[in-house]
């Protein structure tokens, strides 16, 4: 049975959904002002893999919006001299083009704000309807106080939320905790008619329209990054409940945020490295992998170490898979072909890691374990190397071919023959010496530079991977 953290209650709890038939998840997407960083980017890998995961027990719908009307576009728009649209529309299309480059599976649906605004209207007419809203000089605001449930995803006081809200202390709140759910447009700003005059949604109102029309009233899992706990999620909570009627989600999951440092990596801190920077220069698995790397709750702090530690265990598990591949064809059998992946069966232990609320460290253990098995000739080449490939395409990796993978060296100059004989001369001092974990490092630095080593009774040899 697969356990998920449900951050509505603090505990670990048996996923159970409400229809066995169609479950439902929703993830708060993008702001798209401008390029993502990488830490945008961890709760898109980590909902894939439990998308993936899901995948294998129910029919799942999974939905994940981009926010295309928001404040900060306008200013970019403004600050670019462009029409706000075109700055939404280069940015959705670079989200998308990084997320394939991570290996994210496209969501079965991906909503965009401008195109619910009248199911926003819709909710926030309930809300004035039901008295959890209220109207004050061109603006709606939801009534906090008539919400009495308000805080329990945060578990906040009235002080804390009052602190920690995202909200304008403005005189025609009634409470400085109410929040907006929709404002007036200036003429050079974007709008819509309503019934309150021209203006725009509040960030918070969209999810909540968005996951009712895609998913239905009460989803299965609504997740995201653990900054949008409060007061973003909160507030959907209180205003979908008070709406519509019924609870928005039963399973809320969080990530943690990435670091840098003891700093958030933040655009407002300008400490960010962009998916496109980073993708430039390490491929698309090297950096999934090094998301996946710690458990999606935890805070993960990003490194040149980090990222480099992520391409020697990747290179490990595809060497492994080129080795096999190589006997297989000298033992007269067929390579498995590039979709046994998805028709072979990952590990039982591995899924099991990911069903213990998605552990990805141990499912990764359990991969380089397989692959140490695989090395040792204990398990059949081609079933194991299927296997293996099946664990992976539950993780968005080692889904590349494995010759390519090696042949796709890193920008730089070629390694001369003399330099791999120094790195190999020194590799066996390092083993001799009984350091095994630097012999394996430096085996996998070349192997990351397109060099294979292979050890024999006459010592070691190399050949480049392309040959």
């Amino acid at each position: 049975m697969i356990s998920l953290h449900n951050t509505l209650g603090g505990e670990r709890q048996p996923f159970v959904p409400g229809d066995a038939d169609r479950v439902t998840m929703y993830v708060c997407g993008p702001t798209v002002y401008g390029p993502a960083h990488i830490g945008n980017a961890r709760p898109a890998v980590v909902f894939d893999v439990l998308a993936r995961l899901l995948r294998r027990r129910y029919r799942l719908v999974y939905a994940s919006n981009i926010t295309d009307v928001d404040d900060k576009i306008n200013q970019a728009a403004a600050e670019q001299g462009v029409p706000i649209a075109a700055v939404a529309q280069r940015w959705i299309r670079t989200w998308r083009e990084d997320m394939a480059g991570l290996g994210v599976l496209a969501p079965d649906r991906q909503p965009l704000a401008t195109e619910h605004v009248p199911q926003m209207i819709s909710l926030v007419k309930s809300l004035l309807k039901s008295g959890h809203a209220y109207e004050a000089e061109g603006h709606v605001l939801f009534r906090v106080g008539a919400y009495a449930a308000y805080g329990e995803l945060s578990g906040r006081n009235r002080d804390e939320q009052i602190a920690g809200a995202r909200v304008e202390v403005a005189p025609y709140k009634e409470d400085p905790a109410d929040f907006v759910l929709w404002k007036p447009s200036s003429e050079e700003l974007p709008g819509w008619e309503s019934p309150w005059g021209r203006g725009r949604p509040g960030w918070h109102l969209e999810c909540s329209a968005m996951a009712r029309e895609h998913l239905g009233e009460t989803i299965d899992i609504h997740g995201g990054g653990r900054d949008l706990i409060f007061p973003h999620h909160e507030n959907e909570i209180a205003q979908s409940r008070c709406g519509h009627g019924a609870p928005l989600a039963r399973y809320w999951m969080h990530n943690g945020m990435i670091r840098m440092g003891k700093s958030k990596m933040a655009k407002s801190r300008g400490n960010i490295l962009t998916i496109r920077e980073l993708r430039g220069k390490i491929p698309g698995e090297v950096l999934r992998l090094a998301l996946l790397s710690a458990r999606y709750r935890d805070p993960l702090e990003w490194t040149d170490e980090l990222v480099a530690t992520s391409r020697q265990r990747l290179d490990r598990l595809y060497r492994v898979l080129l080795d096999c591949a190589e006997d297989s064809r000298e033992g007269g059998t067929p390579s498995p072909p590039g979709g046994s992946a998805r028709t072979a069966e990952p590990s039982p232990e591995l899924v099991r890691a990911l069903e213990d609320d998605l552990n990805t460290p141990a499912a990764l253990s359990v991969l380089a374990g397989e692959a140490r098995k695989l090395r040792a000739g204990a398990v059949e080449p081609v079933a194991g190397a299927a296997a293996l490939k099946a664990g992976g395409f539950l993780m968005g990796i080692l889904q590349a071919d494995p010759v390519e993978w090696f042949t796709a060296v890193e920008s730089g100059p070629e390694l001369t023959a003399e330099e791999i004989a120094a790195r190999i001369g020194e590799r066996a001092r390092q083993r001799d010496a009984g350091d095994y974990a630097a012999a394996d490092r430096i085996r996998d630095e070349l192997a990351g530079c397109g060099v294979i080593l292979e050890d024999g009774p006459q010592g070691t040899t190399w050949r480049r991977a392309a040959l």
